[in-house]
């Protein structure tokens, strides 16, 4: 066993360090939307999430995403409970885990060496703790995706078919933990193609057949979930920016205020010059391993390229999908820092990296704006001054759900997003297994009401006033039909007191 820490003292090291870094803040961060929903929705149980996701919503099903992470986390909650720690402690599993196979994934690829600084940017980089810690799919898909990407290095290099048995299941799990993986398995089962490797080749596409099967069930419900992504969906179609977007969120975190972001992105981009500068180089000198440097580049780069231009057509591109090319990443630039690079250089370059981490990761435990808010604590206010005849509704579902979270028995309602709207992400069924009360406007949700409290982001009605309106639709019903007794702040959102006319 001593023999065992001391082989592996470097692994256990960054684990160590990583679950330090994921346990800062694990129940003092302000909870979303995301997860509110991640754990009002899992604790109904299979049969519900089901209906919920698949029964028919006007145009598709009601939700898009698999129901892989949301039945895990049900099974988690049975046994763990559903408190912010309990939750938020399963993403921290499946973040260890992803550091795990991506520093075993570099030590086969590379040298200890490579691996331990690999470990460690994946240990630290704000992106990487940011969604080992929330209450949504993300860290899991990570780990699928870059346990596919260990286990095909293994099959291709041993040739053992137990390692393409443990790709065709990785692949599927990662489908079933998110339709957009698709979007890192392209590339991914590509690899021979482009390296002219036709052994396997073959053993890919049996494999990926084996996966596709094991996919079957939920594949035949794609078509539905398409279609709602296609006709009401909140993801805008992405520029040529989104690029240096994506290259803050693998370096650093975001939002970041003025000068930060600025130091940021030229630190970022300063050290993904010098990283392709030095692939490039390893590349023409023919230098040991340089072709495994440029495939771990072509895995961090091409589903980012890939889901860029998917959506031109349809719209899907979020940074948080491209976690697992994330990590590659991380992989990539542990390997050109490692690499014909003198030691002045590769000193500036982890200084530039650690520097953008320390920001990102100060900048995430301390930012309380949209979408987040102290929930809980707003809800003590709204309860211990609640009147009877008085109503609670939110503008929207945003507010709404977190608030729930922390307090069941309140009675809050909420105004229905448009119908068909990029916003109507939460069909009827789905509200239905959540046992929400929406209402299609003010009118409705405030009859027979003494006082509304109504709650909105600050956010929401600065999107109005700088299009030119005196303020958010909202208010302005409530102020032609109440009278306005106050306003409480709580974080980026507010919460109005209004009265009936006397």
């Amino acid at each position: 066993m001593k023999f065992w820490f001391k082989k592996n003292a470097r692994l256990i090291s960054v684990l160590l360090l990583a679950l330090v870094v994921r346990l800062l803040g694990i129940t003092s961060r302000p909870m979303w939307y995301d997860e509110a929903f991640a754990i009002l929705f899992s604790e109904k149980g299979l049969g519900a999430m089901m209906y919920g996701t698949l029964a028919p919503g006007g145009v598709g099903s009601s939700d898009i995403h698999p129901l892989g992470y949301y039945t895990l986390l049900w099974g988690w909650m049975k046994l763990f409970g559903s408190s912010l720690l309990a939750a938020r402690s399963l993403s921290v599993l499946a973040g260890l885990c992803l550091i795990y196979i991506a520093y075993r994934l570099t030590r086969e690829l590379f040298n200890k060496q490579t691996a331990f600084i690999a470990g460690l940017f994946v240990a630290l980089a704000p992106f990487q703790v940011h969604y080992s810690q929330e209450i949504r799919m993300y860290a899991f898909l990570a780990m699928w995706l870059v346990a596919a990407t260990y286990a095909y290095w293994q099959g291709s290099r041993t040739e053992d078919w137990r390692w393409w048995g443990v790709f065709a299941i990785t692949c599927a799990l990662a489908q079933y933990t998110h339709n957009l993986a698709a979007f890192y398995l392209i590339p991914l089962a590509l690899t021979p193609v482009l390296q002219r490797d036709w052994r396997s080749l073959r053993a890919t596409v049996l494999a990926g057949f084996a996966a596709v099967i094991l996919y079957t069930p939920w594949l035949i419900q794609l078509p539905a979930q398409f279609a709602k992504v296609s006709n009401s969906y909140w993801v805008e179609k992405p520029g040529a920016e989104r690029f240096f977007t994506l290259l803050l969120t693998f370096t650093s975190f975001l939002p970041l205020p003025g000068i930060w972001l600025i130091f940021a992105l030229f630190s970022a981009t300063l050290v993904v010059t010098l990283a392709i500068w030095q692939t490039i180089r390893a590349y023409s000198q023919s230098a040991p391993m340089a072709t495994r440097g440029i495939w771990v580049f072509y895995l961090a780069v091409c589903p980012a390229v890939l889901l860029f231009l998917f959506s031109q057509w349809k719209p899907v591109y979020i940074e948080r999908a491209l976690l697992p090319s994330g990590v590659i990443f991380c992989v990539w630039l542990a390997w050109s820092l490692t690499i014909n690079s003198s030691r002045p250089t590769q000193y500036i370059l982890l200084l530039l990296l650690a520097t953008n981490a320390g920001l990102g990761l100060y900048q995430r435990l301390t930012y309380s704006g949209f979408p987040y808010a102290p929930y809980q604590e707003m809800d003590h206010g709204l309860r211990k001054n609640l009147q009877p005849g008085d109503v609670i509704i939110h503008s929207n579902k945003l507010s709404l759900l977190p608030a729930i979270y922390f307090d069941r028995e309140l009675p809050q309602s909420y105004i229905i997003d448009p119908p068909g709207s990029p916003t109507d992400t939460l069909l009827p069924a789905t509200q239905e297994v959540l046992g929400l009360n929406p209402h299609p406007n003010l009118e409705i949700a405030s009859r027979g009401a003494e006082h509304v409290w109504f709650i909105i982001f600050r956010e929401s009605i600065e999107e109005f006033t700088v299009a030119g309106a005196p303020t958010h639709p909202h208010l302005a019903w409530l102020n032609d039909h109440f009278e306005l007794d106050r306003v409480e702040e709580w974080g980026s959102l507010l919460v109005y007191l209004y009265s009936k006319h006397q």
